[in-house]
């Protein structure tokens, strides 16, 4: 057998410590395992007993025990190596998690709604998903990535001070609620009595921008109060207002629009500027809202489904405080471009039993400032006397990304043209207000009504993780002149279009606020946003076709239909509620019909 003294094995153990590296270290070795040989051989030559045959065994067990003396020493360099990465992670996340304990609360600014006063967060310099506008499209999106990469990383760059909230409660549910502090909470009761907030979800719900790469399940990630100035397509890459970069894999683009002034208000100048409100955000709901209780006279401009719910809104405060609310527009009725002139008539009417008082047929020449009060000149000559003004009269997409991304802008109706998918790039998407995309059915649009952007964006967002499915939905939207009189409408609804409207007396539950009890929620959409009948029967007209109320008749609910060649393209449903799908179905279908009556039969107008 072969032998080492104990003296022999410590001089080879001690160079072993600390573990030399590299081709120096295996030098070192191999003139240990010479030496330690050498040593063995010059022994055995001074008089060993043992058999030279056995010399070829000494050698193998030599080389096994060097063999294991070496793996040892590597597993104490990797097992001390591996010491030092944990010591060193711990040390980092227990820094960051003092940090954080040290921060000032921002729990405040949370609970409104707000990124905290002057806050910096550190902000991702990539993010998979990028989402650039903080409103409806945006967050459905957001909500839609997340259903199916659970995992995904979401940055939502918004230029709006609050997290994403809807916007329809802000002409109608918030002013008639009797909350004295409701432009603070935002807080409002749904005509069927529940009361919900604007926004989407509490802040909780929101990973801090700063943690978004680092959270384990990765979640969606709010940055408020920023721009996005410029984008890179090819880079992948776009620029905050404040010269903060951040790269992307997918990016969504939901700017939505601004409102759309007057030119004459703006040749006005700045005295006439400050008195004017373009009502779109919550800034503007409550700086409008302080204005009511200050001023004596509000003029409303515009005649649309923003300024007569503006109007209908501010008119409930006309009795109870001694509001003047004028509402002036160039058409002859309320939603005069929409609805067909008998029906845009009665809907005039209803708006002055609201205590308003409408000027149809009323265009705005200029704007002046005459002693304390604004002053309105109209080109037939009559003038309008006021203290504040709304201008409601449409909205602008927001394009100007459109220039540094080299992206198309419709020339027609505005907006980023994109494809059936949405797409306006391989890794860019477009939603919302902003987008221009192609109807199989009715043609190249651009909409701007809630429903669609709940209805785009959460596309995009299937599509951002691979859906590749194309825009097929006929989005509706809804307008409520209070919680009596409402209609929800679909497809193509020009008062341009031939129609043809089968009417019949309302009940008790004929009213937005019957809706609402029935269907849960005061965005009546979110209840019926992609459903659709799976078959619409028309049957044989057999039955008495339903009277048509006479001019100056109450129209207490009925269905309108908007014809094109001789197809349904748009319907109105008046004060019918939860029938959307079938009107869907129909305009879907696109086919011609020979007894539009019997078609109005299957929205069951008829039933008590």
């Amino acid at each position: 057998m072969f032998r080492c003294g104990a003296g022999a094995l410590a001089g080879a153990l001690r160079p072993l410590s600390p573990a030399p590296r590299g081709r120096a270290a295996a030098g070192k070795l191999l003139q240990r395992w010479s030496a330690l040989v050498e040593r063995q051989q010059s022994t055995r030559g001074a008089g060993s007993s043992v058999p030279q045959g056995s010399g070829a065994s000494s050698g193998i067990a030599l080389i096994v025990g060097l063999s294991t003396i070496g793996a040892g020493a590597y597993v104490y360099k990797t097992l001390r190596e591996n010491k030092e990465r944990f010591t060193s992670r711990v040390t980092t996340i227990t820094t960051r998690s003092q940090e954080k304990e040290s921060s000032p609360p921002d729990t405040d600014a949370a609970a409104q709604g707000k990124a905290a006063p002057g806050a910096q967060p550190e902000v991702p310099s990539h993010v998979p998903f990028l989402l650039i506008g903080g409103g409806t499209a945006a967050f459905a999106a957001a909500r839609s990535i997340r259903a199916r990469d659970p995992g995904a990383r979401v940055l939502i760059v918004s230029e709006d001070p609050a997290l994403p909230y809807m916007r329809p409660p802000l002409s109608k549910e918030l002013w008639f609620s009797d909350d004295p502090n409701v432009t603070e909470t935002l807080r409002f009761r749904q005509w069927n009595g529940k009361e919900r907030s604007i926004y989407f979800q509490p802040p909780s719900f929101y990973v801090p921008v700063r943690d978004l790469p680092y959270v384990e399940n990765g979640g969606v990630a709010v940055l408020c109060g920023k721009k996005v100035v410029h984008m890179d397509v090819r880079g992948s890459t776009v620029k905050l207002s404040d010269g903060t970069q951040i790269s992307y894999d997918k990016c969504l683009i939901a700017t939505g629009g601004s409102p759309r002034n007057l030119p004459a208000i703006e040749r006005a100048g700045k005295d006439v500027q400050q008195r004017l409100t373009l009502f779109r955000k919550i800034e503007d709901y409550k700086k409008l809202e302080k204005i009511s209780r200050e001023v004596k006279s509000i003029t409303i401009i515009g005649g649309g489904f923003l300024g007569s719910e503006l109007a209908c809104a501010l008119g409930r405060r006309a009795r109870s405080r001694g509001l003047e609310v004028i509402q002036l527009f160039p058409e002859n009725g309320n939603m005069g471009k929409v609805l067909p002139e008998y029906l845009s008539n009665w809907t005039t009417e209803k708006v002055r039993r609201e205590g308003v008082n409408v000027m149809p047929n009323a265009v705005v020449k200029s704007v002046s400032v005459s002693g304390k009060r604004l002053v309105i000149k109209l080109k037939d000559g009559r003038k309008v006397e006021t203290d504040h003004i709304v201008a409601a009269v449409g909205l602008e997409p927001n394009v100007e990304l459109a220039k540094s991304a080299g992206l198309e802008v419709d020339s027609d109706f505005g907006g980023f043209r994109v494809n059936a998918e949405l797409q306006a790039r391989s890794n860019i998407w477009v939603a919302g207000d902003a987008a221009c995309f192609y109807d199989i059915k009715l043609g190249r649009r651009r909409v701007e009504h809630h429903d669609h952007a709940v209805v785009s964006g959460r596309l995009a967002g299937e599509n951002m993780t691979g859906a590749a499915k194309p825009y097929w939905h006929q989005s509706m939207f809804w307008s409520d002149l209070g919680p009596n009189v409402g209609y929800e409408a679909i497809g193509l609804v020009d008062s341009s279009l031939p129609t043809v409207g089968v009417f019949a007396k309302a009940t008790a539950k004929d009213t937005p606020k019957s809706a609402t009890e029935q269907s849960g929620t005061g965005i009546r959409s979110e209840s019926e946003t992609e459903a659709e009948a799976s078959e619409v029967h028309v049957p044989p007209g057999s039955s008495p076709a339903p009277q048509v109320p006479k001019q100056g008749e109450d129209y207490g609910k009925g269905v309108i239909f908007y014809l094109r060649d001789k197809v349904v393209v748009g319907i109105v449903l008046w004060n019918i509620f939860n029938r959307m799908p079938i009107a869907r179905k129909i305009i879907k279908d696109g086919e011609e019909h020979e007894d539009l009556n019997e078609v109005a039969k299957l929205f069951n107008i008829h039933e008590d």
